[in-house]
């Protein structure tokens, strides 16, 4: 079906390249050649102008025209339930039609409300406020879209349309289908063209709207990631629940992925890469062929007309405009001892003098325009641990942003970030990424390695032995208890690392003190591996020297990742 709505999009945006007074030929010819009685008995039971069209299957040519008015398709419709007044003047009428004096009293005017489509193909709807609201035409409804989008200053180069319908709209579609078939399915215009040309009302809206709403904007819709929605819902719609009671119980037959079962089974929801649905509300038709069977017109009569007089008012709809996430991924470097990487509030106090997340976020946020952003790094380093050496990987996402990235804007933001006079964080290899970015993350972040360099105290004087020894120890394996300084946010628990390598470095002028130089598995806790943690981690740089040993300050120099890389 996804590839038939396509296709369908596509014929119409070329029947729209003809002149109007072509397109209008082709619409009365096709108009004409539909069956009149199947036109007027739809009418008398309150379909809408555009519900006749899409239920004879004339979709194709009634998209061709989103700029015609109602007062105009009924003009149109009428002169077709005018065309056999003469020949069809004397015959019986039938249960539920209008006679053809009744129709042409006066000029033929459109339902008020339609209960098959619900006011959706009517474009008639409740805005957010409870507001009724009715759009003559496709292009007004479009426009009304349009509208929106400029309200919200979005910059778009293309958009997808999603649309979601209550589910009791497939239920209505499907007992309208069945009317019909029990009616016509003896009838050759059935069973060549409305049998196997019907169409949703999700899908004919999609095909109304979208053509004007590519010329309103000046983009064409494709699959991207500016999407539309359109989300319709309804309070005292008939749902499936009550379809399935009314049918003598809540078991369900098994249904194919459409969730239809038997003769009842229609057209799968669509998706195109430029129209997409993103509800499933699709009704099951077991309680409508236990209500309906084929073989009982009246019964099918009396159902349709009791579903369509459940509901009493048009559906209410809102338009949502958004962006899926943008990804800005890079590096940054913290020079600061007194910065955290997010924001650490205790007890309604603040920790430290900023943070990386407010820094690079806050920074980034304003130029996209976006509602929020949330800030993902490749691990973390204590508040008084600087980032050094080629920085850490991180991911800013930005929800709903306004602005497309572009590499103009990339550099604007890491020129502002650079350029703050406190340099207290740093970035670095700025770039857009798609959700790939989280993958870049997650491979690395379970086999990355990562190099320190600590400044240790030990309680004696450093020997030519105790570098030796030190530096002698290869993949060495260490288990650690969860820190005690940590203990009150993390699970008890005992972890086995790996310290890769070690190597150490006088400093001069000093007997006790060093530069520890080690690159270890990520995960490993350096401050305790150094002091011990009160025997919690075994072995330890105390242990291995047989003396106490404090860590006094601590940088990460590296993060070995190959994301964010400069290329």
């Amino acid at each position: 079906m996804a590839g038939e709505v396509a296709a369908e999009v596509n014929s119409v945006e070329g029947n729209m390249q003809l002149s109007e007074e072509e397109n209008l030929r082709l619409l009365r010819e096709a108009v004409n050649e539909l069956p009149v009685n199947a036109v007027k008995d739809l009418w008398s039971i309150g379909a809408c102008v555009r519900c006749v069209f899409r239920l004879l299957g004339l979709r194709e040519l009634m998209c061709s025209h989103p700029s015609l008015s109602i007062s105009k398709w009924c003009d149109i419709l009428e002169d077709v339930m005018r065309k056999e007044d003469g020949d069809t003047a004397d015959q019986p009428q039938k249960d539920g039609e209008l006679s053809n004096k009744q129709l042409h009293q006066e000029p033929l005017k459109e339902t008020n409300f339609c209960k098959i489509c619900l006011g959706i193909l009517q474009f008639l709807y409740n805005d957010d406020n409870g507001t009724l609201l009715k759009k003559d035409s496709a292009n007004d409804f479009a426009l009304v879209i349009a509208e929106l989008l400029k309200q919200q200053h979005h910059q778009i180069d293309s958009f997808s349309l999603e649309v979601s319908v209550p589910s009791a709209l497939a239920e209505t579609d499907q007992a309208v289908r069945l009317y019909m078939k029990n009616r016509y399915h003896h009838e050759l215009w059935f069973q060549e063209k409305a049998e196997c040309q019907f169409i949703s009302t999700k899908d004919i809206l999609k095909l109304l709207v979208i053509n004007p709403l590519q010329k309103l904007l000046g983009v064409k819709s494709s699959q991207s990631s500016f999407r539309v929605r359109l989300t319709y819902s309804h309070s005292d719609a008939l749902t499936r629940d009550d379809v399935q009671e009314r049918a003598g119980g809540n078991k369900r037959r098994k249904t194919d992925k459409a969730g239809f079962t038997g003769d009842l089974k229609t057209t799968k929801e669509s998706v195109t890469p430029h129209v997409e649905s993103f509800d499933n509300h699709i009704g099951d038709g077991d309680g409508l062929m236990k209500l309906c069977p084929k073989d009982s017109q009246d019964l099918s009569c009396s159902y349709l007309m009791a579903q369509l007089n459940k509901v009493s008012k048009p559906c209410c709809l809102t338009i949502h405009c958004c962006r899926s996430p943008i990804f800005i991924g890079g590096r940054y470097l913290k020079y600061s001892r007194n910065v955290s990487q997010t924001r650490w509030v205790i007890d309604d106090e603040r920790m430290g003098e900023a943070s990386v997340e407010e820094i690079v976020g806050g920074a980034i946020l304003p130029i996209f325009q976006g509602d929020n952003y949330k800030f993902h790094a490749a691990g973390r380093e204590d508040i008084d641990v600087r980032m050094l050496g080629t920085g850490r990987p991180f991911l800013v996402e930005i929800q709903n942003a306004r602005q497309v990235p572009s590499e103009v804007l990339i550099k604007e933001i890491e020129r502002k970030i650079n350029s703050v006079e406190s340099r207290l964080v740093r970035v670095k290899n700025l770039r857009a990424v798609g959700s790939q970015g989280w993958d870049l993350m997650r491979e690395g972040e379970a086999e990355k390695q990562k190099q320190y360099t600590a400044l240790v105290w030990i309680s004696r004087p450093v020997s030519d032995e105790d570098l030796q020894t030190i530096s002698s120890l290869k993949e060495l394996k260490v288990a650690q208890r969860t820190p005690i300084r940590v203990l009150h946010r993390r699970s008890p628990l005992e972890r086995e690392k790996i310290i890769h390598w070690m190597k150490v470095e006088r400093i001069s002028g000093s007997s006790q003190y060093l530069l520890l130089h080690l690159c270890t598995q990520a995960g490993t806790y350096i401050k305790e591996f150094v002091h011990g943690d009160f025997g919690r981690t075994q072995p330890s740089v105390g242990s291995i020297l047989g003396c106490r040993t404090e860590i006094l300050q601590l940088d990460v120099t590296d993060v070995k990742m190959d994301c964010f890389q400069a290329e």
